[in-house]
């Protein structure tokens, strides 16, 4: 539910600027990517978050489930290579 007070969007929270801490896990030229700019990463943000570099499959992965829940405006799937979960889940804490 929204509440307009007059203004729009003045009920959203601001959004804070995301900052990468660190890379989790090992980096990409280390497990086999040839040039290290194209391969799946993992980075953790400073609100204990992740971000993923992933390709973005969308479309491929709904026809696949169509049962799958709405996704919001701003969401996507991502597929991330096992390998780049698998380096990075030994770095990743229960905070």
């Amino acid at each position: 539910m929204s509440i307009h007070l007059g203004r729009k969007n003045a009920c959203r929270s601001p959004v804070p600027q995301l900052r990468i801490v660190r890379r989790i896990g090992l980096p990409p030229r280390s497990w086999d990517s040839h040039s290290g700019s194209t391969c799946p990463d993992v980075f953790e943000l400073t609100d204990g978050r992740f971000a993923v570099i992933g390709a973005e499959k969308t479309a491929e992965v709904r026809q696949a489930r169509p049962d799958m829940r709405e996704l919001n405006r701003h969401e996507i799937v991502v597929v991330v290579d096992r390998r780049a979960l698998a380096c990075a889940k030994d770095f990743i804490t229960d905070k």
